[in-house]
């Protein structure tokens, strides 16, 4: 598709801004009706756009479909709760601050940037704009330049749904062209999904023109498994924590952190079932492992287990691109890793598993924490005295425990350190883009 012009971008921002004074405008309850309305569009037509995505980034195509009809599930969340979400709250006694009322109420911002990655590539778009929208915003999109259909079917959804056109408008736009939006005055906030080095970029932009921002980066999440654990459960779910989305996913588990007692057991039986995964053709519904979404992402996944191996780590399976059409990559379990290897620090993109021989749970905290990113974690034990020590101690946005990390409508999602700033779903999400406004009346 060709790349919208100057000219083309300012046209799309002037409709977002035109739509957001009608959004803003109408009642909960209208928002509600649309909101459902596009959620029943997009449920109908779940099967063909889960091929379209499968056919432009890779991903298996029922984990595709379930991405659709996950879609489906959020835009009705928030329109049933947006209402409740953003209900003004009155001081219970405003004498205390010398009024007769006061009370704080939400009010939506304007237009906002969503800058969205490839991964999931209609789930990181409407998990935001599902309670922009409902919250009475309007928003562009910029999209990754390859999936360009689902752009441009997000494009005009929420108008087939009976929203105001403009609603939310996609920017076919590079990288180097979303300063000039952020710099937009028209333009109110920022969001971005993507890479550490991506939510700098667009931090620093949003904050050198005082603009209000979440962003929600990479993950590098540990997976601990502990004595007490059901060994069963932990190597099934390990397994689904790995390479659903062929492993490329921020909130997959990617760092295998195992007691001594249980160690063997575990990466044993681990390491075989990575072996004997299916990979192969996307479309295939028997595919477990599809292509890795670009050529340069199977490239830097090759670099980071090519490191490892030079430093002295153990290649237990896989960790070899396969030499077949397509960026398809081996899934790997890789051990023994020093300190200095890259992937003991950085963020394995793909179906990479490392995994840690650790002698007590402080150990286990201490290689957890070790990195720079702070997502989510798992922690697998049935004792209740350790489900709570980890809980208080992982430098984590979440912890989930004896389960794999999940994204859910009814709970905050987001990260600390190097994994992001801000919250999405939840009441927490859809307040993100709203001026907290406080009101006091003599």
């Amino acid at each position: 598709m060709e790349p919208h012009s100057g000219k083309e971008v300012n046209q799309r921002i002037t409709e977002a801004a035109a739509a957001f004074e009608v959004v803003s405008a109408v009642s909960f309850e209208q928002r509600a009706l649309w909101m459902n309305a596009a959620a029943a569009l997009l449920e109908a037509e779940a099967e063909s756009l889960g091929q379209l995505i499968t056919v432009e980034m890779g991903k298996p195509i029922s984990q595709s479909i379930a991405e659709v009809r996950k879609c489906a599930t959020v835009m009705r969340f928030y329109a049933e709760k947006a209402e409740k979400f953003l209900a003004s709250e009155s001081l219970s006694d405003p004498t205390t601050v010398g009024a007769s009322h006061a009370r704080s109420q939400y009010q939506p911002l304007g237009v906002v940037l969503a800058v969205m990655p490839w991964n999931y590539p209609f789930w990181q778009v409407i998990r935001f704009a599902a309670p922009a929208l409902m919250a009475g915003n309007t928003a562009l999109l910029k999209h990754a330049s390859n999936v360009p259909q689902a752009a441009m079917f997000l494009d005009t959804l929420f108008e087939r749904g009976g929203f105001p056109s403009g609603s939310l408008r996609t920017l076919l736009i590079g990288s180097n062209e979303v300063e000039a939006v952020i710099s937009d005055r028209r333009v109110k906030a920022v969001t971005l999904t993507g890479s550490e080095p991506a939510g700098r970029s667009v931090g620093a932009l949003a904050g050198k023109h005082i603009k209000k921002v979440v962003l929600e980066l990479g993950g590098s999440d540990p997976f601990i498994v502990l004595p007490r654990a059901n060994l069963g459960a932990a190597v099934e779910t390990a397994l689904r924590a790995r390479v659903s989305n062929n492993g490329q996913s921020c909130i997959a588990a990617k760092r295998f952190i195992i007691h001594e007692e249980v160690y063997e057991q575990f990466v044993g039986e681990f390491s075989r079932a990575m072996a004997s995964l299916t990979v192969g053709d996307p479309l295939d519904s028997e595919t477990q492992v599809g292509p890795l979404a670009t050529e340069s992402g199977r490239r830097e996944l090759c670099e980071l287990v090519d490191d490892a191996r030079a430093k002295g780590a153990t290649i237990l399976t896989g960790g070899t691109a396969l030499d077949r059409p397509g960026w398809f990559f081996a899934p790997a379990v890789i051990a023994d890793l020093p300190d200095s290897a890259r992937l003991v620090q950085e963020e394995a993109f793909g179906p990479v598993a490392s995994v840690y021989r650790v002698k007590s749970n402080e150990e286990a905290l201490r290689v957890a924490n070790q990195t720079s990113f702070g997502l989510s974690s798992s922690v697998w034990t049935n004792d209740d005295a350790e489900q709570e020590w980890f809980t208080s101690h992982l430098d984590a946005g979440a912890v989930f425990i004896n389960g794999m990390t999940v994204s859910y409508p009814e709970l905050p999602f987001g990260g600390i350190k190097d994994s992001g700033i801000g919250r999405e779903l939840a009441a927490v999400g859809i307040r993100e883009f709203c001026n907290l406004k406080t009101v006091w009346k003599a």
